[in-house]
């Protein structure tokens, strides 16, 4: 459990850095930021990952809400599989779960999905260099 957290916290920590423009410090009350830990099945990790890059390409190309997506997976546990995530403000995220983008997505991973464990976050500051 302890080991979850501080790779939650490591994981948070190195994606909101990448958020603002150089040298800026950035704190919001309507920016929505989110984890999504996944646990991939490991004989379905590939078509997975096809399945979440054409998701996160067409999110952040069409969708201008969609701030940040960054997927990893967790060293010696390529299934598992957390995923950052940065929306300007709610009803930006709102609307991303309605894309027909992230639809296809869900359809198409969700028996690949053994669990799905949603973060919320309280967003305190982003920073970057």
């Amino acid at each position: 459990m302890q080991g979850t957290i501080y790779r939650n916290w490591l994981f948070a920590t190195l994606a909101v850095s990448a958020l603002t423009p150089i040298g800026h410090t950035q704190t919001t009350e309507q920016r929505i930021v989110r984890i999504a830990e996944l646990e991939i099945d490991p004989n379905q990790l590939m078509a997975y990952k096809e399945a979440l890059k054409e998701e996160i390409e067409a999110s952040i190309q069409l969708e201008p809400g969609v701030s940040a997506l960054y997927a990893l997976s967790v060293k010696d546990h390529a299934n598992q599989i957390p995923i950052f995530e940065c929306y300007s403000d709610q009803s930006a995220y709102e609307s991303h779960l309605q894309t027909a983008h992230f639809l296809k997505y869900t359809s198409a991973t969700q028996i690949m999905v053994k669990s799905l464990k949603l973060i919320q976050t309280d967003l305190i500051l982003l920073g970057s260099k």
